[in-house]
């Protein structure tokens, strides 16, 4: 096996120095060349696969896994006692989420689970547990089964591998492991219509799924299980895989009640990336009568009481004009403690005390603005986090460095003193600002740079509620252990969600303007958010959801949500989106 690097996230969006060079207002302009996003996931695929062409076979433990108890629900649902439930977002679809866990990369079973948790939340509650613990006939109560192979031979249950088989649910596989599968039908092919070859390594950057070209990271070194359809009256092929010389194999088909899936599509994601179509394959397994429609968001990004207000009126009349509604992410208090911008002298401006942006916002939320809440400062106390100490530069509830090597953020984990009470106490310094200032209590809440520990999602969740952002999540959430916050990945999503914290999540899955590469990231224009959206019609209600920085003037606003609208989607507001 080759190593696998444990995720670092590189630098999220907002997550860059402010640029100076037209300093206004308080002594410092808005002109950040950062954003909330990641524009790449570092989520490793599982390691390059042992044999090309796997040993067909059944794989016993070598050392006998203890069964977990067997709990039975009152809809009389069988599961094992470990397992993990939660609701979604939606009432009536239920699904079973099984993932690896054996082995040094168990870590990586568990955070693929976690994804696919939080995409299928969309859709109705769901059961998670590891593929080894489950129970003869489990799947009888589910809607559907979803399960990950993550890791090469991983001991699959032959009474999971018999109800697979009995063609009584949906399954939807990915990757490893289809061979056991196999090994316990001698006329799977026949049957099915299809079967596995062996992986393919080939570059592959593209996935072509309906009528939409979507990337794939080259960089991705764990292949692509080839498969071949034998008999195309019993077996379809949904995407297709290209490779670098224009040769093309099924990248995912269906036959029968299986769906696989020949990779993990988790690892290495990017705005535009064939994780698109995966989580189109959802409605498709669950929901497959589900209309076409595609609705957009936009989201106006870090404003606080050092804003602009002429800027913010601007915005505000544009949208209006085009009929878009749209959000404000507020922190209520502006903080520079290093005077990073205030030539060393350390300055603080409230929202109550800043009459001309309040003026400003009370005038958005009339031209069809929601205001929601940004944290309180977006900074944390009076250090360097990672860049300056100053609101919307700095990360407010995780902390984080640049690497003076590679200049990319890596972050480092909670934030001295965290805890459920310091998260709390931040939200409730917020509110009382947002009142004192005269402004409308929001129901919505942002990480600053998209980033929190477990238990400042969790307060966010009880103080809050609803969520707009990208979560961030970690090891051990799903399986019951402490959070392991040496491996935190996030995840983006192109529809509504209730994630592994408990909250429901408006989505952002486009960026964010960006003219400047920054840490690692390259620039990001108008052109790259609308192809972005458009790739995104794959999803058959999926939604285009971008933020944009105020302090770029309205040219690249005008572009990108004129270009949106032609592509076929519809603005709405955040509250419109907040139920299904």
């Amino acid at each position: 096996m080759l190593a696998l690097l444990v995720p670092v996230l590189s630098a999220p969006a907002d997550a860059a120095p402010r640029d100076t060079r037209h300093g206004h207002g308080h002594g410092h302009d808005h002109g950040k060349q950062g954003s909330e996003t990641v524009d790449k996931s570092s989520l490793p695929a599982p390691p390059r696969p042992q044999q090309a062409r796997p040993t067909q076979r059944i794989v016993k433990p070598t050392v006998q896994r203890q069964k977990a108890p067997v709990r039975t629900s009152a809809g009389q649902t069988l599961a094992p006692a470990n397992a993990k439930t939660a609701a979604g977002v939606k009432t009536g679809a239920n699904t079973l989420v099984l993932y690896d866990a054996t082995g040094p990369y168990a870590w990586l079973g568990e955070i693929y689970g976690t994804q696919n948790a939080q995409l299928l939340s969309h859709f109705g509650s769901w059961t998670a547990h590891p593929v080894g613990d489950y129970v003869a006939g489990e799947m009888a109560g589910f809607t559907a089964v979803f399960y990950a192979g993550s890791t090469y031979d991983e001991p699959l249950p032959v009474a999971f591998l018999d109800d697979v088989l009995a063609d009584t649910k949906p399954v939807v596989w990915a990757y490893d492991n289809i061979w056991q599968l196999t090994a316990r039908s001698a006329s799977f092919g026949t049957d099915y219509g299809f079967m596995w070859s062996g992986f393919d390594f080939a570059s592959v950057s593209q996935v072509q799924y309906k009528t939409r070209a979507l990337t794939r990271d080259p960089q991705n070194a764990g292949g692509i299980m080839n498969v071949s359809i034998s008999d195309p009256t019993k077996a379809t092929s949904l995407a297709t895989a290209v490779r670098a010389d224009g040769t093309t194999f099924p990248w995912a088909v269906k036959a029968r009640n299986l769906t696989y899936v020949g990779e993990i599509p988790f690892s290495y994601v990017t705005h535009d990336d064939r994780y698109i179509a995966y989580s189109d394959l959802l409605y498709g397994t669950i929901a497959p009568q589900t209309a076409e429609r595609h609705r957009a968001l936009v989201r106006i990004e870090d404003v606080g009481p050092d804003s602009d207000p002429d800027e913010l009126r601007a915005i505000a009349d544009y949208l209006k004009s085009k009929n878009v509604p749209f959000s404000v992410a507020v922190y209520p208090e502006y903080r520079d403690p290093l005077g990073a911008q205030h030539n060393g002298v350390p300055t603080t401006l409230k929202m109550r005390n800043a009459p001309l942006v309040i003026s400003a916002l009370k005038y958005m939320v009339t031209k069809g603005g929601t205001l929601l809440m940004h944290g309180y400062t977006h900074q944390f106390s009076n250090v360097v986090n990672p860049y300056d100490g100053e609101s919307a530069n700095d990360f407010e509830f995780y902390s984080a460095h640049v690497d003076p090597v590679t200049n990319s953020v890596i972050y480092d984990g909670p934030v001295p003193g965290d805890s459920y009470n310091y998260a709390a106490g931040r939200i409730a310094s917020a509110f009382a600002e947002f009142a004192a200032s005269g402004l409308p209590k929001p129901t919505i809440f942002e990480f600053p740079h998209y980033a929190g520990s477990a238990v400042d999602y969790q307060a966010a969740k009880d103080k809050v509620g609803v969520r707009y952002d990208r979560p961030l999540h970690f090891t051990g959430q799903l399986s019951g252990g402490a959070p392991d916050y040496t491996k935190t990945v996030g995840q983006f999503f192109p529809y509504l969600v209730r994630d592994v914290h408990g909250s429901v999540v408006i989505p952002e899955n486009l960026g964010n303007i960006e003219p400047d590469q920054y840490n690692n990231h390259p620039a990001r224009l108008p052109a790259d958010i609308i192809a972005t959206a458009q790739r995104n019609l794959a999803v058959r209600d999926g939604m285009a959801s971008f933020f944009y920085h105020p302090y770029l003037g309205t040219a690249y606003l005008k572009t990108t949500v004129e270009g949106i609208q032609a592509s076929g989607y519809t603005f709405v507001s955040a509250a419109a989106v907040q139920v299904p």
